[in-house]
């Protein structure tokens, strides 16, 4: 079963449902807005993605701009400030067993799931 981590106000989130739906992959949704990561869950997803913190930031939302573009943090505190702030963590992302990825765009999920 394929996990897809969901934000419902983003487009891009919503079309790779439509995707998984369409195809008959069977998934489970984790809306991470209202049930936000924890620390721990962040940092296991950030090995199977083999990212660093910063490389899953939305540097385009105005909470980044405004507050952390000029920051310099740790990899712990941009976990911390991830995990505090759902909407700025990069969405959709897939996972599956020990892999995961980041479905944008689109592509990106059907090789994930075909691949």
């Amino acid at each position: 079963m394929v996990k897809i981590l969901h934000n419902n106000s983003c487009s891009k989130s919503r079309g790779v449902l439509e995707y998984l739906d369409e195809n008959g992959v069977e998934f489970e949704v984790i809306d991470i807005i209202s049930d936000p990561l924890s620390v721990l869950e962040l940092t296991t997803l950030l090995k199977k993605l083999d990212k660093k913190p910063l490389d899953l930031v939305r540097k385009n939302e105005p909470l980044y701009k405004s507050v952390y573009a000029d920051k310099t943090l740790t990899d712990e505190e941009w976990i911390e400030v991830l995990s505090k702030n759902p909407n700025l963590i990069e969405r959709p992302i897939l996972i599956k067993g020990a892999l995961a990825m980041v479905a944008r765009p689109i592509e990106n999920a059907k090789y994930f799931i075909e691949g």
